[in-house]
């Protein structure tokens, strides 16, 4: 793997990659089938603490790098994408409140994490996808308090979350400026989870509507200030993007990895496929794709990691990723011939996989609207 990483981390890399091999890889194919939530595999994960590798290291986390959790979200990713999602999503729930939160907030997020919890962001609505400023979910200060009532949708880790970082509207009339965040632990009165949704692929996560009626949370759950939602929320995808990205090129690893086995196995004309030299360019074609697409990533992070503006390289580094799963995925198929069709094989569940990212954290479309503004400025 072409992450230039720690030594603790590469240490940490053969342990998360046995793991995966012996707990997550096989064992997902029969989940991928029922689209049951396989409880018993992260709480295996949770023993290891691979589920808390974003928790900071004065909050007492392991005290990584992002490039160093890069090379271990992308091994669990080419195990199986439902798997690495989770953990990532679970991060992803974590940043608003270390964005913007109070140090009684973020103590206590990852305090939850570091418990055995996971945490879920909620920002999408039925009627406010790419368009967040459209949502309906509002928030009503009273008192010391602050009532919620909205519906949340496509929230990966909703139902087994154990805290949500949720945004409301806190005044209609200012628009996306009327937005505010919020953090609310599972089991407050009022938060419920309602669809969970039965996906084309990472059937391993899980994706529900998470519902607020009449919850009612202390005003010092506000994140940051009143009106400072969306960009706090804008904030958090900018990274969690880039981590998107990651499981995007774990996904087309996978795919690498299983032609390359297959075409050493499948004979034709006598000899096995790999041995043509269409095949070898098919396989040139796809890691040219896959090592780029982790380069990105990794400079992304490395910006983060340093503090820079990298808005822009972690839009590339999730459209790019996202759009090469869906290409290497499709070629890994094209190896395969008319197995690679059947589900008996595991390459076709990789395009399944694939699709969702470049949909989720911001479309492609976004994606490339956020790399114009950046390149041509506004």
């Amino acid at each position: 793997m072409a992450y230039l990483i720690s030594d603790e981390a590469k240490d940490l890399l053969q342990d998360v990659k046995k793991f995966c091999e012996n707990e997550v890889k096989e064992q997902c194919k029969e989940y991928d089938v029922t689209g049951e939530w396989p409880k018993e595999i992260y709480d295996k994960a949770i023993e290891q603490g691979y589920h808390a590798l974003e928790v900071p290291e004065e909050f007492g986390g392991p005290g990584l790098s992002r490039v160093d959790v890069a090379a271990l979200i992308e091994e669990m990713a080419i195990a199986d994408a439902g798997f690495a999602t989770t953990i990532s999503a679970s991060g992803l729930g974590m940043k608003p409140v270390l964005i913007a939160g109070s140090e009684e907030q973020k103590k206590r997020a990852c305090d939850l994490i570091l418990e055995g919890g996971f945490g879920a962001f909620c920002l999408t609505e039925p009627g406010a996808g790419s368009d967040a400023g459209a949502g309906k979910t509002v928030a009503v200060k009273d008192g010391d308090e602050y009532v919620l009532n909205g519906r949340k949708c496509f929230i990966t880790n909703g139902a087994v979350a154990s805290f949500y970082c949720v945004t409301a509207m806190t005044d209609k009339t200012k628009g996306v400026k009327g937005m505010s965040m919020f953090f609310i632990e599972a089991g407050t009165p009022g938060l419920s989870t309602g669809n969970e949704e039965n996906k084309m692929g990472i059937r391993t996560s899980n994706t529900c509507d998470v519902v607020l009626e009449d919850c009612r949370i202390p005003a010092k759950n506000l994140i940051g200030a009143e009106g400072k939602g969306f960009s706090i929320a804008m904030k958090t995808l900018d990274q969690a993007r880039t981590w998107m990205g990651c499981v995007a090129t774990g996904i087309a690893q996978r795919g690498i990895n299983e032609a390359i086995a297959y075409g050493k196995e499948r004979v034709q004309f006598g000899k096995p496929i790999i041995k043509n030299q269409a095949m070898q360019f098919k396989i040139a074609d796809m890691q040219i794709k896959v090592e780029t697409a982790r380069q990105m990533v990794a400079h992304a992070l490395t910006k983060m990691d340093m503090g820079l503006p990298h808005s822009m390289e972690s839009a590339i580094a999730k459209c790019y990723a996202s759009d090469i799963a869906m290409q290497v995925a499709s070629e890994a198929i094209q190896f395969f011939g008319g197995y690679g069709y059947s589900r008996e094989y595991p390459v076709e569940k990789l395009l399944r996989d694939a699709k969702i990212f470049q949909i989720f954290e911001g479309t492609n479309e976004v994606q490339r609207i956020v790399i114009a503004n950046n390149t041509i400025g506004r």
